[in-house]
């Protein structure tokens, strides 16, 4: 297949080397073409502007920050909706306002072209391991189509249902992930507090009933001197999504309570200069509070 895919930053960098293992034709696009240099010796293409590598793809995925940039990328000058052909689909990977996907999704169906919602469940380190995961909201046909493509990227592709719902899930999603990291940090500070080594209460909780894929990877960066050497998601990108999540919250009237809970401490992140961290530094956070050496 002749795929474009628009947002070379670190998940494309994991991504893009998974389409072109599987065979497909790959070329990108990026605010800084500089970025695509590691996946153009893998044999990626290159070209110069979204509208250009919609025009050439018959599948044309976009992974970008936040919904700003997926409308600038979908409807600002030389942007897919210009050059997208019929017959070929749009899917945004991104984490965005769910309304803010119906909204480009809605104005692709009347241009009579295909957007869908296709948000990954992952980090770097699970796509590069073939265990990632990817939820699809739009037209089921459409979903037919691509999905053996996404089956490149991650082997549990999962269709949600209409547009929208995916990215609706994927916000819920990351909400419950960082309470749940958030609430790992909290236990383990308090079993250190109180006489436990670090390592050792680690240890005993990844072998516990609480432990769970996320915490197999994050829990060790806790351990001294790590949490700054890997990040798979920062402070400010995980508090991106929480936020979301609030809002959503919010406008449904539902209440989310651990959620907002959870917010403060990356707020509190933020405010001890460590916001650069991956999220998983809340443990200092904890540790600090608790008294215990910085």
């Amino acid at each position: 297949m002749k795929l474009g895919f628009i947002g070379l930053g670190d998940m494309g960098q994991a991504i893009v080397p998974r389409l072109l293992a599987a065979g497909h034709q790959v070329a990108g696009w990026n605010r800084t073409k500089e970025k695509a240099e590691p996946l153009f010796k893998l044999g990626m293409g290159w070209a110069d502007s979204p509208k250009q590598l919609a025009a050439g793809s018959e599948f044309v995925f976009t992974m970008v920050t936040n919904s700003d940039a997926v409308r600038s990328i979908a409807f600002g000058e030389n942007g897919i909706l210009s050059g997208l052909p019929k017959g070929s689909i749009y899917l945004d990977m991104s984490t965005i306002d769910p309304d803010a996907s119906r909204e480009v999704g809605a104005a692709f169906f009347k241009a009579g072209l295909t957007m869908m919602d296709a948000p990954i469940s992952g980090t770097t380190l699970t796509i590069g391991k073939g265990n990632a995961s990817v939820m699809v909201g739009g037209d089921k046909a459409a979903f037919e189509r691509v999905q053996p493509v996404l089956l490149a990227i991650g082997p549990k592709v999962t269709y949600i249902g209409a547009q929208g719902l995916a990215v609706q899930l994927k916000v819920a999603l990351n909400m419950t992930l960082v309470i749940e990291v958030i609430g790992f940090c909290e236990g383990v500070a308090l079993a250190e507090k109180g006489g436990v080594p670090r390592e050792v209460a680690v240890d005993a909780m990844l072998k516990s009933v609480v432990a769970s894929p996320v915490l197999a990877y994050r829990a060790p960066l806790i351990l001294e001197g790590h949490i700054s050497d890997a990040t798979y998601g920062d402070v400010n990108l995980q508090q991106k999504d929480m936020l979301l999540a609030l809002d959503l919250g919010r406008k449904m009237g539902v209440p989310v309570p651990l959620g907002a809970a959870a917010n403060e401490m990356l707020n509190a992140c933020r405010g001890l200069g460590l916001a650069e961290h991956d999220f998983v530094t809340v443990y200092e956070v904890y540790r600090r509070l608790g008294g215990m050496s910085k």
